[in-house]
Parts: structure tokens; C-alpha cells; sequence
């Protein structure tokens, strides 16, 4: 017998969704208790699909949400339903999908999705051949309510409905969708382009079976009246670009003029969905010969749309100028995400700078407060990129148009021409130089701009063009824009403040030491602003104090300097919680303060050291208890820990032997054990980089533990965990040097994964041109920017640093100990020489030649094969020590004495011309 409700608890229930409606705190609180103790009764949640599906007197609102109810009932409880429960939800969410109201046909579709999601596919058999079969039902709401919960489950389920594991529904629903695209009703259609869309990105079959169907008809529907089609049409053909561009080529000059049609379309969603096109177009190969002839059209429409909208500023307050002494919400700042210390090389001349900044990362001149992602911010975008693919033949269609911008009197306009200019910073870099002469000075006195808005676009496309001001004349451009960027670091607009702090953090990363000479002006500014910032850009300003330290280095430890500086950081350190998220960014600029002050951050250290290694307890001990009682604790934010041992790491290698009494009165090498230890790779990673610090700065308290130690390490050299892997190889070269001829016991627990590392097949050996000295350094924003500027990814980037981390070790390893590691020469030679040969004269490159030379001292035959890659390796060395230089000599000489001179000759001549005449001058071979 069909299940009926109680009148009593139908009323009861009524008036509780009344109740949770009130915008009374205590009454929702109520609501919430008494819904907790109603889940305890297994037919609640049939009250609640009956005043969903049945009750068509109430009003709609209140049926929608005893609807959402049972969704998070279903999604919290699913498998404690009773079978006739289930059953009986299931049944009416069928019987009632073509509801009148769209609001409760959605609200039924959402929970028909929510239980196929909790595994119902494969138990509700009937489901989608129902679902299917009600779409051709002759009514509208049940044709559109069956679609609307199709494409939900599309959306939640694409992949499973793609699988053998339901006999592969989608050969029937892929062709049903198709006949749907001719459909009169504009919603059916929307639904139906939807559906199919989502089986694009994973290629499934049965859409790749149809796939010419769907392209034609895509086409027919190119330019319907329906905004929301226009829009699915748009998105389907970006996603066709990524996955079957080979079925577009052939009408690629149609496409192309309208999708050129739809980016200026007077709907911004279709607008955007079409602008994301050109983003996509310019990943493919095929990108400049398809759209060099369409240029002239596109370039304007891109610039067109980078224009705030009225409805932009108002959302951003563009007529508000002064706001710095409103509070900021929490809403205001966005999340921070620590990123650990990785040990890494410094690149040669200190970084290339912020050309290779992402529009998409770096746009954060604008909309932070709209959608993060809007058709200004696109439009943007694909001008970047594009402007990468075209490099200097996109200026004759975008110069005649900067003119106007930049110069022009509506100051909306004005804005854009600026942020056009930031966009082609990195792709025309070269074309535009001639001009910045005259542009720079334009900009900077768009600094002081009375529209803020003005302002915060001038600071950002000025960073933009940080490295050229920075390779001109002192006096010309870096004083007057220095001078202007601190000015607007202090200006009274909160967007322009944040813009300006993060436009001087990339300057200080170009300039570098070239700001010694300004420090104290700099640190009037930046210290002034403490007492000026709210919230979220004091975040912002420890970035800047960070990266200025990390610039300039050891000429921050001036008395004068730090008495500025350090009062101030250390208020808002003693201000902070322990258990205070402010800490990660405040932890990180101290980090690079401790480095660049060495002696001079003595005064502060103890204090700071201490809170450190509590942060570390704090969380190992509340990570404990989660691990022993899940149920009764919360799981601890280990970002706390990682930001500390971070900070540890810049101690000591800041202080060097100094922080020997902290370590000694602390229990740091305990902790450090079980950091080591953790399951989360981020702590480990920040853990192998301190025990190297420690290693270099006081390896007496190192020493007693490394037989614990080194079979952790052994373990951690996994490429796979890329930054983990890299420390812990970095950290086992630093113990070699300090332990000598005792580190024999554990040569065979680490030389053959080190081996393996250096001969992985994927090095990209192309990076190692621009590498400098191997030091710690933390991976942070020019590290990214490095991996940019240099054309990958930054694990690719990080990948090519291991293998190199892995030679240096390995060349250490064998100094210490050769007889253990000279047996294996043959294997790694070659790779090694590969990897050593490109990066400059330093303490690591020479600890580790000559460990090299040693090694072929006790075996020369496990070099003979690839004697060529050896030459080539010492030839690189420009001023290698006397003693080393005898090293080469003696193996040089020794091989052309054992071949005989006609060999030799014979051999040489395989040498390239530089080669041959370097080894001839250094070395007389």
C-alpha cells in the first residue's frame, strides 16, 4: 500500500520550513536541532518528498527547500535509507519531473542527480531509459524536466556514463540529444547542446561516433535567437578546438569570423564563452596561420572588451577614491596557501623578472571583487597570449589604436589602453621598446591620475615593464618610477595601495641591489604603511618587505636599516596568535629578513626561534591526536608547521654558526625526526631543506642522528614527490661534505636511487644554459617566473633541478667516499657531465669535480666510453682552484699519454672548434 502521511506530522513539518525561512538566528538554530532529531525517524524524508512532489497548494518556496532538505539527507544518510523509503523518493522524483513550476522540476532534477551520484546508476536500472523516454513526451515541463535532470546527471556522472559498468547508455543518449538540437522550444535545445557537451573533453566514443552530426549541427545553430544556445554553441566549438581540430580545420575561416561575430555579441556570457575561443586558439599549432589574416578584425574587438562595464564600476566602487580607513571583511581576502622551501639554483643575474607573468595570475589590477573571470579579464588574456604568438607583428593593428587610448579623455577608456599595454608586455617586449621612452613617462604620471582606478592599472603595467626600467640608466626611469610607486604604496585608495605593493615587489626583484642607495626612503615608505594598511593589504605589504630583503641581501644589515624595519614586524609577530593564518605571511618575510640581516637579526632570533619550534610541536601534537581520535579532534592546518620549519631554515641560514645555542637548547632535531616522517609531502619537503641549513650551520647536533636520518632520506629520493626529493638529495650532499669517510655505511642505501634520478630520459638538459650557483632558496614568486620566463612548467623546471641536485650529490658522495661510489662511474658519467657542465664557477660545482676526479683516480676505465662528455665538463670551468686545476691536468694528460699521441689526435678532432682550442689553452692537451 502506498505510503500516506500523518496530518499532524504533515503540519508539523510544514511549519519547520516555515521556520527555517525566518532571517532569526535563534529560530534557524531551533530549526537546525529539530531537524537533527527528525533524521532519527527513517519516514522524514518522505514527509519531505511528499511536500515537494504532492503539496501543489503550498507555495513554491517552501516546497523547493523541503526538496533541498532531502538532497542533503540523501547526500549525508543515502545508505541508512530504508529500501521502501528509497524506493518510494525515487518513484516520485518520476512520477513529478514535468512539475509546472521550473523551480520545483529543478529542484527534483537536483535530487534525482544527488542519488545517482551516491552509486544509484547502477541500482535504478529504469532511471535513464525513463528519463530518456519522457523526453519525448508531446508536454513541455515533462520534455524539459527530463532534460534538465539528464544533464544534471551528464554533469555530475559524465564518466561512469561512458563505462561498460551500465553497458554504455551514452550509444543511445548521444544520437537521442542530436535530434533535440531542431527542437522548437530554446530551453530544450540549450539542455540538449548541453548534454553533449560534457562527453567532448574525454573524447567518448559513442559523441566521437557522431561526431560530424554534431559539428553540422552546431553550425545550424550558430545563430540562434537564444542567448543561452548561442552560449552552449560557443563552448562546444572551444572544446572541439582542444580535442578535434582536425574536424574543424576545414571550415576553420567560418568559425573564425563567427566566433570574431559572438565576441562582441550583446550578451556577455556568449560574448565570454566566444572570447575563450581565441585563449584555446592560441595553444594550437595551427594558431598563426589560421587568424594571421584575421588580425586587423580581432585585435579591436579584444581591445574593445577590455573596458570595464558600468556595471563593473559600480560592483568595484570606481567613484569611491578614499577607503583606506574602512575595515576590510573577511570576504576581502582571499585565502593564502603557503608554499614550501624548496632548495634549488638561483638563476644567472638573478632572475628575468616579471615579463613572464600570467594575465590570468598576475590581472589582480582589477576585478578581484566580481567574478574572478569575466569577458575583461579574457579579453586580456587572450591579447597576452596572442601577442606571445605574433610577437611583433601584432603592432600595426594594435599601435594606431594604443594612441587613442592611452591619450583619451574618458578616463574608462584611458584605463584600458593601459591595461592593453601591460597585456603585450611579454609577447612584443621587442617592438615596443622604441617607444617607451616616451610611454614610461606617460605612464608614471598615470600614477597620480585622480580615478583610482587609473592609478592601480598604471602600477600594474609599469611592473609589467619593470625589467627594461631597470636596464636603463639609474636616473632616467627606476628613480622617477621608484619615486611614484612609494607615493601610491601610501595613496588613500585601498586597490591602488595593493597595486602599488605588489607593482614594487616586482621592481625590487629586477632592480636588486640597484635600490641599496634608496634603501632608507624605501623604508620610511614600507614602515609607514604598517600603520596606515588594513588587513588584507598588510598581507600584501610582508610580500613586499620579503622580496626587498631577498633583493638586496646582506645590505640590509645596517643599524640604521634595521632599527626601521625590525620594530614594526616584530609588534605584529607579538600581536599574532599562535593560531592566526597572518602568521604565514609574516613568517615568510621574516624568513627573508633573517637571511638578508645574518648577525644582524641576532637581537630578535631567540624569541622568534622559540615560537617556531612551539608552531612545530603545536601541530605534531594536534596531528597525534586526530590520528588516535579522528572522531574528537579536528585535523590541524599543517601550513603553521611548514611555515615555521621555513622559517627555521632562514634562521640558520642566516645566523650560520650562531644558531648552534638555540638548536642546542631545544628539542628541534626531535621534532625534525617526525616532520620527516609526516605523510603530507609539503612538510617533508620543508623538513629536508632545514636538516640541510642545520647540516651546513652546526652538524654537532646533526651528527648523533643521522643513523636515524639517512634511511629516511633513502626513502624520500622518489621524483615522483619532485620538490621532496629534490631537498632530501640536496640535504644528503651537505651531510657527505660534514661527515667524510663515515658516510660509507649509507652510500649503498642512497647512490643507486641518485643514480636513477640523473638518468631519467625526461631532463630538460635545454634549462641548464641558464642556471647559476646551487644554493637554498625558497620557491617563490621568481622562481615561478622563472619557470615562465624560461618556457616551462615549474615542475618541468624542478625536474631539471633534481637531476642537477643529483650530480652534485653524487660527486660529493664520491669524494667522501670513492671506493664505494667510483665502481658505479660508468652509469652516471655521461648524465653527469651533461648536468654540471652549463653552471658557474662555485663551492658545490667544485666539491663535486672533485669527488669526480677521485673517482676516476680509483676507476679511469669507468670513464674511457664518454671521455668526450668529461672534457667537455672541465672545459666549462673558468677559474677552477690551482689544486683542481692540477686534478684535470693529471687526468687529461694521463689519458693522452695512455692512448698515444695519433689516438689522441684522432680523438680531439671530435671536439667542436671551442672546445679544442679551450682545453689546448688551459691545459696544454
Amino acid at each position: 500500500m502506498e505510503w500516506q502521511p500523518d496530518e499532524q506530522g504533515l503540519q508539523q513539518v510544514l511549519q519547520l520550513l516555515k521556520d527555517s525561512q525566518s532571517p532569526n538566528t535563534v529560530t534557524q538554530r531551533a530549526v537546525q536541532q529539530k531537524l537533527e532529531q527528525l533524521n532519527q525517524f527513517p519516514d522524514f524524508n518522505n514527509y519531505l518528498i511528499f511536500v515537494l512532489t504532492r503539496l501543489k497548494t503550498e507555495d513554491e518556496p517552501t516546497r523547493s527547500l523541503s526538496g533541498l532538505i532531502l538532497k542533503n539527507n540523501v547526500k549525508a544518510h543515502y545508505q541508512n535509507f530504508p529500501p521502501t523509503v528509497a524506493d518510494f523518493i525515487k518513484q516520485e522524483c518520476l512520477n513529478n519531473i514535468g512539475d509546472p513550476s521550473p523551480l520545483i522540476r529543478a529542484t527534483i532534477g537536483i535530487l534525482i542527480t544527488t542519488i545517482a551520484s551516491k552509486g544509484e546508476l547502477q541500482t535504478w536500472p529504469e532511471l535513464l531509459p525513463q528519463l530518456c523516454n519522457l523526453l519525448n513526451s508531446d508536454d513541455y515541463n515533462t520534455c524539459e524536466g527530463s532534460f534538465g535532470a539528464l544533464q544534471k546527471i551528464c554533469e555530475d556522472s559524465s564518466e561512469l556514463l561512458d563505462s561498460d559498468a551500465l553497458n554504455r547508455p551514452l550509444n543511445i543518449m548521444i544520437p537521442k540529444f542530436l535530434q533535440f538540437f531542431k527542437h522548437c522550444s530554446p530551453k530544450i535545445r540549450s539542455h540538449a547542446i548541453a548534454c553533449v557537451n560534457q562527453f567532448i573533453i574525454g573524447r567518448a566514443q559513442a559523441l566521437m561516433d557522431n561526431i560530424d552530426t554534431f559539428i553540422e549541427s552546431l553550425f545550424a545553430l550558430a545563430a540562434d535567437e537564444d542567448s543561452e544556445v548561442r552560449k552552449n554553441v560557443c563552448r562546444a566549438l572551444v572544446m572541439l578546438l582542444e580535442v578535434r581540430i582536425d574536424r574543424l580545420i576545414p571550415h576553420m575561416h567560418s568559425i573564425i569570423q563567427y566566433m570574431l561575430q559572438r565576441t562582441q555579441d550583446p550578451d556577455e556570457n556568449v560574448a565570454l564563452e566566444a572570447c575563450e575561443f581565441w585563449l584555446t586558439l592560441a595553444e594550437q599549432p595551427i594558431c598563426k596561420e589560421m587568424l594571421s589574416g584575421h588580425l586587423a578584425q580581432l585585435t579591436p574587438i579584444l581591445v574593445n572588451g577590455m573596458k570595464y562595464s558600468e556595471i563593473d564600476i559600480i560592483l568595484l566602487k570606481g567613484d569611491v577614491e578614499e577607503d583606506e580607513a574602512v575595515p576590510d571583511s573577511d570576504q576581502d581576502i582571499k585565502p593564502r596557501f603557503h608554499k614550501s622551501r624548496t632548495v634549488t639554483l638561483q638563476h644567472e643575474g638573478g632572475g628575468e623578472g616579471e615579463e613572464g607573468e600570467d594575465i590570468e595570475d598576475d590581472d589582480d589590477d582589477d576585478d578581484d571583487t566580481l567574478s574572478d573571470w569575466n569577458l575583461r579579464k579574457c579579453s586580456a588574456a587572450a591579447l597576452d597570449v596572442l601577442a606571445n604568438v605574433f610577437r611583433d607583428e601584432l603592432l600595426p593593428h594594435l599601435l594606431p589604436l594604443l594612441k587613442g587610448l592611452l591619450f583619451h579623455p574618458d578616463w574608462v577608456i584611458k584605463e584600458s589602453g593601459i591595461l592593453v599595454l601591460g597585456a603585450i608586455a611579454e609577447g612584443c617586449m621587442q617592438g615596443m621598446v622604441p617607444y617607451l621612452p616616451e610611454l614610461i613617462p606617460h605612464l608614471i604620471q598615470c600614477l597620480c591620475d585622480k580615478k583610482a582606478l587609473v592609478r592601480s592599472i598604471a602600477c600594474w603595467t609599469l611592473s609589467r615593464y619593470a625589467h627594461w626600467v631597470v636596464s636603463q640608466p639609474p636616473d632616467s626611469y627606476l628613480k622617477p618610477l621608484m619615486t611614484e610607486l612609494l607615493k601610491r604604496i601610501l595613496d588613500g585608495n585601498k586597490r591602488v595601495q595593493e597595486a602599488a605593493c605588489s607593482a614594487f615587489a616586482t621592481l625590487e626583484e629586477e632592480a636588486c641591489t640597484e635600490l641599496v642607495p634608496y634603501l632608507s626612503f624605501i623604508l620610511d615608505t614600507l614602515v609607514f604603511a604598517f600603520g596606515k594598511y588594513q588587513h588584507k593589504n598588510l598581507l600584501i605589504l610582508y610580500d613586499a618587505i620579503g622580496t626587498l630583503a631577498d633583493s638586496v641581501g646582506h645590505h640590509l644589515n645596517q643599524p640604521e636599516y634595521i632599527q626601521k624595519l625590525m620594530p614594526p614586524l616584530i609588534a605584529k609577530w607579538n600581536e599574532l596568535k599562535d593560531e592566526d593564518k597572518d602568521l604565514f605571511p609574516l613568517l615568510e618575510c621574516l624568513s627573508s629578513v633573517a637571511t638578508a640581516l645574518q648577525s644582524g637579526f641576532l637581537p630578535y632570533c631567540e624569541p622568534v626561534y622559540q615560537r617556531c619550534v612551539t608552531l612545530v610541536q603545536k601541530t605534531l601534537a594536534q596531528a597525534m591526536m586526530y590520528n588516535q581520535h579522528p572522531d574528537q579532534y579536528e585535523a590541524p592546518d599543517k601550513d603553521f608547521m611548514i611555515v615555521a620549519l621555513d622559517l627555521l631554515s632562514g634562521l640558520a641560514e642566516g645566523l650560520g654558526g650562531h644558531v648552534e645555542q638555540l638548536v642546542a637548547r631545544s628539542n628541534i632535531m626531535t621534532l625534525l625526526f617526525q616532520c620527516m616522517q609526516d605523510t603530507m609531502p609539503e612538510v617533508r619537503q620543508s623538513s629536508f631543506a632545514l636538516l640541510g641549513d642545520l647540516t651546513k650551520a652546526c652538524f654537532l647536533h646533526v651528527k648523533p642522528c643521522i643513523a636515524e636520518f639517512m634511511p629516511i632520506l633513502g626513502l624520500n629520493l622518489n621524483p615522483e614527490f619532485i620538490s621532496v626529493c629534490n631537498n632530501a638529495t640536496w640535504a644528503i650532499g651537505e651531510i657527505s661534505m660534514q661527515m667524510g669517510a663515515e658516510m660509507q655505511p649509507y652510500v649503498g642505501m642512497v647512490l643507486p636511487h641518485l643514480v636513477e634520478i640523473i638518468n631519467r630520459p625526461n631532463t630538460p638538459k635545454t634549462l641548464l644554459e641558464n642556471t647559476g650557483t646551487y644554493m637554498p632558496y625558497r620557491l617563490g614568486h621568481a622562481f615561478q617566473t622563472l619557470g615562465r620566463v624560461l618556457g616551462v612548467n615549474v615542475n618541468g623546471f624542478l625536474f631539471f633541478f633534481v637531476s642537477l641536485c643529483a650530480a652534485i650529490t653524487i660527486g660529493r658522495l664520491g669524494y667522501v667516499c670513492p671506493q664505494e661510489v667510483a665502481p658505479q662511474l660508468q652509469q652516471f658519467i655521461r648524465p653527469w657531465c651533461t648536468s654540471l657542465r652549463n653552471i658557474r664557477d662555485n663551492e658545490e660545482k667544485d666539491s663535486a669535480f672533485r669527488g669526480i676526479c677521485v673517482m676516476i683516480g680509483v676507476n679511469p676505465a669507468g670513464v674511457v666510453q664518454d671521455f668526450i662528455f668529461f672534457c667537455d665538463a672541465v672545459a666549462s670551468w673558468v677559474n677552477p682552484n690551482d689544486d683542481l686545476r692540477d686534478m684535470f691536468y693529471k687526468i687529461l694528460h694521463g689519458f693522452k699519454d695512455q692512448v698515444g699521441e695519433e689516438n689522441w689526435q684522432q680523438f680531439s678532432e671530435q671536439f667542436p672548434p671551442l672546445l679544442k682550442e679551450r682545453l689546448s689553452a688551459c691545459y696544454g692537451v
